[in-house]
C-alpha cells in the first residue's frame, strides 16, 4: 500500500511538475506578445472560467473519486457509478451554458468578447469527458500524468506557432479546445482497456448524484474564493493593468501550489482505506521545511523571476508577489488538513463548513475594502493572507477535534 502511495504520488508529482513546465513555457511569451490588455482579458475570462469549471466538476473529482474506491470491486457497480456522474455532468453543462448567456449579456468586456468567452466555455465543457475521478479511484495517476502531458504539449507548440499579437487572441480557446479533444481519444482508449461504459441510468439518479456530492461543491467553490473572485474583482473594480500584475503574481504562487497538490491527491485514497493520521504528520514534517526554504528564497528573488517570466513591463508587481508569499506557507497546511485528513474520517461537512468559513472570510474583507475606497493589489493580497491563514487554523482545530477517530499506528 505504501509503494501505491509512493508510486501515485511521484506520478501526479510528473502531471504537477507539467502543469508549471509549460504555462512557465507560454506565459512569458503570451505577455510579451500580447498587450496587457489582451493579456489582461485572457487572465480575466480564465478566472470566469474557473467558476464554470468549478460548478461542472460540482466536487465529483472528490467524490466520485470515494465512490470509485468503494465500488471498484464489482464492475457493475463502477460503469453505475461512472453513468450517473457522467448524466449529472450534463445537466450541470447544460445549466452553465444558460448562466454564461446571462453573464455575456450583462458585462460589457464579456459581450465585446463574447465569442472568445464561448469557446473558452466550450473547452471546459469538455472536461466531463476527462473523467479523472476514475483514474484517481483506480489510483492509475500515471494515466492522468500521461494525458495532461499530451494535451499540454500540442497546446504549448500550438501556441508558439500562431499566437502572435492581440489579433490572435481568439486562437487561444480553439488550441485548448484541440488540444483536450486529443487528451479525450487517449482517455476513450485507456476506459475501454479498464472495460468501463456509459449505461443508461434514470435521471433521478444523476440528480441524487448531485446531491450527494453537494457537500463536495460547496467546498471547492468557497476554495474558489481564494483564487478566481479576487481575480473577478479586480477586474470590475482595478484597471487591466492591474488585472495582468495579479495574474501574473497568482499564476507564479499556483505554479508552486501545484507542487502541493501531487501529496495531497497521492494521501487521499490511501488515507481513505487507513484513515492513520501518522501519515499526515510525517508528511508535514518533511515538507514544511522546505515550503518554508522556498519561501524565503522567493521573496528575496521574486522582482527577478517577475522580470525573466513576465518581461520588464511586470516588474511593478513585485510588492504584491512578496506579500502573496504567505499564502504559500499557509496553503500546504490547509490542503492537507482538509480532504486526506478530514475527508478520510467523513467529515465532509466540517471539511466544507471551514472552507465556507474561509471564503466568507474573504468576500467580507473585500467587501471592507470596497466600502472604505481601500481596493489596490496590495491590500487584496493582506485579505487573501489572511483568508487563507483562517482556513488551517480552522482545519487544524477540526483535527484535533476528531483526533479519536483517526488511527494512529
Amino acid at each position: 500500500m505504501k509503494n501505491k502511495v509512493v508510486i501515485n504520488t511521484i506520478a501526479l508529482y510528473g502531471m504537477n511538475f507539467a502543469k508549471i513546465l509549460f504555462p512557465l513555457a507560454t506565459l512569458p511569451y503570451l505577455t510579451r506578445v500580447l498587450s496587457l490588455d489582451g493579456y489582461g482579458l485572457v487572465v480575466y475570462v480564465k478566472a470566469i472560467m474557473q467558476y464554470f469549471q468549478l460548478f461542472i466538476d460540482f466536487g465529483f473529482i472528490l467524490s466520485g473519486t470515494r465512490d470509485i474506491v468503494i465500488a471498484k470491486k464489482n464492475r457493475a457497480n463502477i460503469n453505475y457509478v461512472v453513468s450517473r456522474v457522467f448524466f449529472a455532468n450534463l445537466i450541470l453543462v447544460t445549466i452553465a451554458a444558460v448562466a454564461l448567456a446571462i453573464i455575456v449579456e450583462t458585462s460589457e468586456m464579456l459581450r465585446t468578447n463574447a465569442l472568445f468567452v464561448v469557446l473558452s466555455f466550450v473547452n471546459i465543457a469538455l472536461t466531463i469527458l476527462l473523467f479523472d475521478y476514475i483514474f484517481r479511484g483506480f489510483e492509475k495517476m500515471h494515466v492522468l500524468t500521461s494525458r495532461f502531458v499530451l494535451m499540454k504539449v500540442i497546446s504549448t507548440l500550438l501556441t508558439f506557432i500562431f499566437i502572435k499579437s492581440d489579433a490572435d487572441i481568439l486562437l487561444i480557446p480553439i488550441i485548448d479546445i484541440l488540444g483536450s479533444l486529443v487528451a479525450i481519444f487517449f482517455v476513450i482508449l485507456q476506459l475501454k482497456k479498464l472495460q468501463i461504459k456509459i449505461i443508461a441510468v434514470p435521471i433521478k439518479k444523476a440528480i441524487q448524484s448531485l446531491k450527494d456530492s453537494a457537500v463536495f461543491f460547496v467546498s471547492n467553490m468557497a476554495t474558489a474564493a481564494f483564487t478566481a473572485l479576487d481575480t473577478v474583482v479586480i477586474g470590475a473594480v482595478l484597471s487591466t493593468k492591474d488585472v495582468a500584475y495579479w495574474g501574473l503574481c497568482t499564476q507564479i504562487c499556483g505554479g508552486i501550489q501545484a507542487l502541493y497538490t501531487p501529496v495531497v491527491d497521492g494521501v487521499y485514497p490511501h488515507m481513505i482505506q487507513t484513515k492513520n493520521f501518522r501519515v499526515i504528520k510525517n508528511v508535514l514534517l518533511i515538507f514544511m521545511p522546505l515550503i518554508t526554504l522556498g519561501c524565503l528564497v522567493l521573496f528575496i528573488t521574486s522582482g527577478f523571476w517577475l522580470g525573466i517570466i513576465g518581461g520588464h513591463q511586470y516588474i511593478g508587481a513585485t510588492s504584491t508577489l512578496r506579500i502573496l508569499i504567505p499564502v504559500l506557507f499557509f496553503g500546504f497546511t490547509s490542503m492537507i488538513f482538509g480532504w486526506p485528513a478530514l475527508g478520510s474520517i467523513g467529515k465532509e461537512k466540517e471539511t466544507t463548513s471551514t472552507t465556507i468559513f474561509s471564503g466568507v472570510v474573504q468576500i467580507v474583507g473585500l467587501l471592507i475594502l470596497y466600502g472604505t475606497g481601500n481596493m489596490s493589489l496590495i491590500n487584496i493580497s493582506l485579505v487573501r493572507i489572511l483568508a487563507e491563514f483562517s482556513l488551517t487554523l480552522t482545519r487544524m482545530l477540526m483535527c484535533i477535534k476528531f483526533r479519536r477517530e483517526f488511527s494512529w499506528e
